[in-house]
């Protein structure tokens, strides 16, 4: 993964049914390609203790185009434990001005999830 001083990019994952940080949970970055109209891998990582996984994707590697947040949130639950009724998240977004920063905090109960551009 890219350090993450570089990524534009970056994620905060709560868990707001326990009023916690989601830690440890699993998640991937993708990118559509557009001619082929399928997504391609680009970062694996895990959340730290606070939530947040730095390092999603270099300045470098980061332009215009469709890209994707995949968080697995039933090994999640299952880690703690517990059941939810959303196996994992995909958070779909467009990107037009990459040299911007973007933040897409994810907020989840084991049966509600939000999200928004955070700064």
């Amino acid at each position: 993964m890219a350090a993450a001083e570089s990524s534009p990019l970056s994620t905060h994952v709560l868990n707001t049914g326990d009023g916690v940080p989601a830690a440890r949970m699993a998640l991937s970055l993708h990118r559509l390609d557009s001619s082929l109209m399928i997504w391609n891998l680009l970062s694996v990582g895990t959340t730290d203790e606070d939530g947040r996984c730095p390092g999603l994707i270099s300045r470098d590697s980061f332009s215009p185009g469709m890209y994707k947040l995949r968080f697995e949130t039933s090994s999640y639950w299952e880690s703690l434990g517990q059941s939810c009724f959303y196996p994992y998240v995909e958070v779909v977004f467009s990107i037009s001005e990459p040299e911007q920063k973007f933040h897409l905090p994810l907020l989840m109960s084991r049966f509600s999830y939000s999200t928004y551009r955070g700064s």
